[in-house]
Order: C-alpha cells, then sequence, then structure tokens
C-alpha cells in the first residue's frame, strides 16, 4: 500500500485529492495547522478514512518529526493562503505558509530521499503568469506575478526547480487554473456568484454585488483537476504541466451562465450591481491556458464543461438555500 501525504487536506482540493488516492488503496495522511484541527462529530465523519496529523508549518522539526514517521511515497503540497484578495491585505502571512512552507518540507525530504525517493507535488497556479501578454500559456511561458500570493507562489515554483537541479529529487509542479466546486467558500467569486444566485433565485435577496465583471479566467473543475496532480506523480520522470481547459470566460460570463441554470431569465444586470471596493489593487484582466503537454504526456484532459461546472454549483447551492443548512459531507469529502 502506498502511503501519500496532503498538505491543505480540508481544502477544496485536497478533500477532492484525498476521494481519489483513497479510492485508488492509497493510506492517506493529512497535515493540518493546529487551528484547523477540529473534534466535533461531524469534523470526524468527514475525515474518518484519512489520518490527521496536527503539524505548525511553521516549525521545521515538527514537519520532520510528523514526514519521517508517515515515509510517504507521495508528498502533495497544496497548503497555501489561498485567496488573492487576503493576499492583499496580509502579504506576510502569505509569503510564510504559500511561499516558506514548501521549503521546509524540501528539506525534510532531501533527507529523507537518502532512504526513499519520495515523489512530490507542488500545486503552483497560474496567478504565477500575471499581467503578462495576453496568450494561452503555456509552461514556457514568462511569469508576470501581480499579487503577494502570485509572488509567493512563484518563489515555491522556482524553489522546486533548484532542488531538483540540485539533488535529483523527483519535484512536479501543476500550474492550475483556476478549478471549482461547491467546495469552495463564498472568499472566491465562483462560490460567491452561485451562492448569491441561490439566494436570489429563492426570494432571499433581489441583487449580488461584485467588483469588476470584465476579468477573464479559464475555470474548470477541481475533481478534474486533481487527476491531473495524481497522473504527474505516476509519469516516469518529474515534470511541470499546465492544467486548464483552455477556454476564457468572464466574472459576467460566469453570472449569466449561473443566473440562466437557476432560471432567471432576462437582462442580467437586474440582478447585479458592482462595487469598486472589491475590486483587487492590481487586476490580471485575461488569463487561460494550454495543457497540450499534460494531454500528450499524461492523457489528461478536463471532462466537466464550464457550463456544467457552473449549473453543478448553482444546483447544489438552490438545495442548501432550501434546506437552509450546510450539508454535512461524506467520509471521502464529498457532499451527501
Amino acid at each position: 500500500m502506498k502511503t501519500a501525504i496532503i498538505t491543505g487536506v480540508t481544502g477544496q482540493d485536497g478533500r477532492f485529492l484525498a476521494e481519489l488516492l483513497l479510492k485508488k488503496g492509497y493510506r492517506v495522511v493529512g497535515l493540518v495547522s493546529p487551528n484547523r484541527m477540529r473534534h466535533d462529530v461531524e469534523w470526524v465523519d468527514n475525515f474518518s478514512l484519512v489520518e490527521l496529523r496536527a503539524v505548525n508549518f511553521n516549525d521545521s522539526a515538527a514537519l520532520s518529526r510528523v514526514i519521517t514517521e508517515a515515509q510517504p511515497d507521495e508528498f502533495y503540497n497544496l497548503v497555501a493562503a489561498s485567496s488573492v484578495k487576503y493576499s492583499f491585505d496580509h502579504p506576510f502571512e502569505t509569503a510564510q505558509i504559500t511561499a516558506m512552507a514548501p521549503v521546509r518540507i524540501l528539506e525534510v525530504l532531501r533527507h529523507i530521499s537518502a532512504m526513499k525517493n519520495v515523489r512530490f507535488y507542488q500545486a503552483s497556479s497560474s496567478e504565477m503568469f500575471g499581467n503578462g501578454p495576453v496568450s494561452s500559456k503555456t509552461e514556457e511561458s514568462e511569469f508576470f506575478p501581480a499579487s503577494p500570493y502570485a509572488v509567493s507562489k512563484l518563489f515555491a515554483h522556482q524553489t522546486c526547480q533548484m532542488y531538483k537541479n540540485a539533488y535529483g529529487m523527483f519535484i512536479s509542479c501543476g500550474i492550475l487554473f483556476n478549478h471549482e466546486s461547491s467546495l469552495r467558500s463564498e472568499k472566491f467569486v465562483s462560490r460567491k456568484i452561485s451562492r448569491e444566485v441561490a439566494r436570489i433565485a429563492t426570494g432571499k435577496k433581489e441583487k449580488m454585488v461584485l467588483g469588476s465583471l470584465t476579468p477573464r479566467r479559464d475555470w474548470g473543475f477541481a475533481g478534474d483537476y486533481v487527476e491531473a496532480m495524481w497522473l504527474m506523480l505516476q509519469h516516469e520522470s518529474p515534470e511541470n504541466y499546465v492544467i486548464a481547459s483552455g477556454k476564457s470566460h468572464s466574472v459576467l460570463d460566469f453570472a449569466v451562465t449561473a443566473l440562466r441554470s437557476a432560471g432567471l431569465t432576462g437582462d442580467p444586470m437586474n440582478f447585479i450591481e458592482t462595487d469598486s471596493k472589491l475590486v483587487r489593487p492590481l487586476e490580471i484582466e485575461a488569463s487561460w491556458g494550454d495543457a497540450t503537454k499534460a494531454r500528450e504526456e499524461l492523457g489528461w484532459q478536463p471532462k466537466v464543461s464550464f457550463e456544467k461546472l457552473v449549473e453543478m454549483m448553482v444546483i447544489n447551492d438552490l438545495k442548501l438555500e432550501s434546506h437552509g443548512t450546510e450539508p454535512s459531507l461524506d467520509s471521502l469529502g464529498r457532499k451527501k
């Protein structure tokens, strides 16, 4: 039985990845910040098949103890302060976890790898491309990070390249474009839209308030994208891969698709207000990726379309608003 460690296991990607690996027969160890650990019945039920370990990601000695004890075959580093907006308000905290945690982890794995070749996945981000030339992004595109989050991700990404080249470690970075699901929090615009549309459709609100409607993103389904993470660590050699749908849609497109999915017709601006205070200090106007390398070398391609993704999220949130409470998750992290 293979053992995999997942950091950020309680987040969207961590839950989908844990489910995937458990289905494949892995032993899954999830590393969780002490302030994220809970002991209530709902928490225990949600993660009953994952071995959770509380660890301070700023404590190298603690990380060394827990990783050495687990003896992983694969390590998926998903931990990050993942909100771009949060990173502008809290740049130091963002750098501490998003940039520095991977360095501490790699230092531990560098020594373990002398006895066991651990395969390491780093969650890089399309945000690293920032405001470069407007074009489809590949693994060879230049980086122009436009937020503290993106700068921190780029630091971690480049550190991974250095460790791979200097120490011969198996390190693959997934440069993932936006990937969403009903497990997203409302601090992400995708889930904010789907949840607000559900509230409008059930008569609880009249309008949703958004920032800029013009930025364009390449949106996909998180369940598809975590499969790419696993495939990267099964490849014969460590490579970096862009994971994307190859299609770009604006925030307004997302909102219009969500409104239609909820049966709300007519002028979409009847349901939308904009507020300049919600606009980022520095915005990426257009972003989409080219996943040709992943398709040709890993056999990966997205299964869920943009329209289906939005519909799935809206239907889920309509159920939530009708029931009035968040549904519980099954032991693999799936909504019941």
